[in-house]
């Protein structure tokens, strides 16, 4: 189970020379993320020493500083790296000030870039309030080429009319063919895995539908706070932040139809009809299958953190940072099986992972004990990874008694080679003109046309968020969205509301 471009055999071909632009340069995804996945590619030698990278930022650097930074930043993400590398990576580095809220500094970046026709991308590390005006920018000074791509940040809007306003925006200057909108879940070993076990394995797809799965867990956990997103994050919210996109995107990893091929096109229209299937909530589904949560002060694995409104600088807030949301798909392969989506922040664990749930045996012959239904992980983090629960019979004595046994693949050590980053794939994957990986404008309505309604339920329900004390597993209300197993594991680490 290998995921598709390694089969195809073409990670190590070189992309063509181009120049990369990345606006949000100084920021921390850009520094933390971007910055040491390009440094991985052209140490692979995926990139070559023709190819040019400019970052543009509002603060005022010559470039010997912002190499310093990127260095230091490298250094902290990638230590152990070859230094002579990493003197050749800096040295295709330019930095450019500019403006994104003014025409200041875009002649200096239209004067940097090389007039000879290649590959140019745009990265829009940046706010999504600065995506219309950067690409106004980016026409009006002539930057925005044929062959030019644009790689945009979740999150796409706030709702499904701000974000249909802002796709317009941007296809005014960019063809939807040459977007590329970022999810970096969907850069996951496993997530892609995912698709090798379903399809290219003829175990686990005539079983794959409602008479065998009773239900499917995705969860995504975080022991991490708000910390220095708290401006964005307390206008956004766990719903917006992570469900619209990311979780939304798993399950229709799990629950799509094959597709007639890996092309974007074809993998598209499944993932859509995923989405168009999703049962609307309307209030009293909300107020019965969801629970949303805020974290107060208490102790991580870290020791004592401060609370949500204590992080933010707030005396008040209603913003949700933990959701739990029970979705129904309306079709015939998923109907009555749901689909419990959970995430949060300031939990007891760092956990993202898949379980699907399949229903029990109609009936044991086995005297004595539990006989557990099974289960398949696909585990996205900290170890990515499958495994796979059966009952075996424990290896004693003369009574057959059955203890649920784990079949674990994990990916290092059965390859043997280094995990990629999500965003180092992703990044290789704009540069050679692949958008399977990446999400459609549509999606991201259909998205939105979902979960809008739960976002207005809640405000208009007046209600605030569920207290769970950082460092436990959530709300003792979400343990009904948590796997049997892991429910059970949790129970006393559950936070009671106040």
């Amino acid at each position: 189970m290998v995921s598709y471009w390694y089969r195809i055999g073409v990670q190590n071909q070189p992309a063509p020379p181009f120049d990369f632009v990345l606006f949000g340069g100084t920021g921390d995804l850009a520094l933390r993320k971007l910055l040491p996945a390009l440094f991985r590619l052209f140490a692979a030698g995926h990139f070559g020493d023709a190819s040019r990278l400019y970052a543009a930022g509002l603060e005022p650097l010559p470039l010997c500083a912002y190499r310093d930074r990127v260095q230091d930043a490298l250094r902290r993400a990638l230590p152990g790296h070859d230094p002579a590398e990493l003197r050749h990576f800096l040295n295709r580095i330019e930095y450019v000030t500019l403006d994104a809220t003014s025409d200041a500094g875009w002649d200096v970046l239209a004067a940097a870039l090389p007039a000879a026709p290649r590959l140019r991308v745009f990265y829009f590390a940046t706010g999504p309030e600065l995506f219309t005006t950067l690409c106004v920018r980016l026409a009006r000074f002539g930057l925005a080429t044929p062959d030019s791509r644009l790689v945009l940040e979740k999150p796409i809007g706030h709702d499904r009319g701000s974000a249909a306003a802002l796709h317009a925006a941007v296809e005014r200057v960019f063809d939807e063919s040459r977007i590329y909108r970022i999810d970096h879940y969907l850069g996951k070993e496993t997530v892609q895995n995912l698709m090798a076990l379903r399809f290219g394995n003829a175990l686990f797809e005539p079983l794959w539908n409602n008479a065998h799965i009773e239900r499917v867990h995705i969860t995504v956990a975080e022991t991490l706070g708000v910390g220095r997103r708290g401006a964005y994050y307390d206008a956004s919210g766990a719903l917006r932040d992570m469900v619209q996109n990311h979780l939304l995107q798993l399950l229709c990893m799990v629950a799509m139809e094959p597709p007639a091929s890996l092309q974007p096109e074809a993998v598209r229209q499944e993932k859509l009809k995923v989405l168009h299937a999703l049962r609307p909530m309307g209030r009293e589904d909300v107020a019965g299958r969801s629970c949303r949560g805020q974290y107060h002060a208490g102790l991580s694995t870290e020791g004592p953190v401060p609370g949500y409104l204590e992080e933010i600088g707030r005396d008040g807030s209603g913003t949700e940072t933990f959701v739990a949301l029970q979705a129904e798909l309306d079709n015939w392969r998923w109907a009555g099986v749901p689909f419990h989506l959970v995430t949060g922040k300031r939990l007891d664990r760092q956990l993202a992972e898949i379980a699907v749930c399949f229903r029990p045996i109609p009936h044991s012959i086995f005297a004595g004990g539990r006989v557990l239904p099974n289960r398949l992980l696909l585990r996205l983090q900290p170890d990515e990874g499958i495994k796979l629960l059966l009952m075996n019979k424990y290896p004693s004595g003369d009574e057959l008694k059955l203890e649920p046994v784990s079949l674990d693949m994990n990916f290092a050590t059965a390859f043997g080679v280094r995990q990629r980053d999500p965003y180092e794939r992703l990044l290789q994957e704009v540069l050679r003109g692949r958008l399977t990986l990446f999400t459609h404008r549509d999606e991201i309505d259909a998205a939105w046309a979902w979960v809008d309604p739960i976002s207005t339920a809640w405000r208009e329900s007046g209600e605030a968020p569920l207290p769970y004390a950082a460092g436990s597993a959530g709300p003792v209300a979400a343990g009904k969205f948590l796997p049997d197993l892991l429910r059970e594991e949790l129970k006393p680490r559950l936070s009671p509301a106040a």
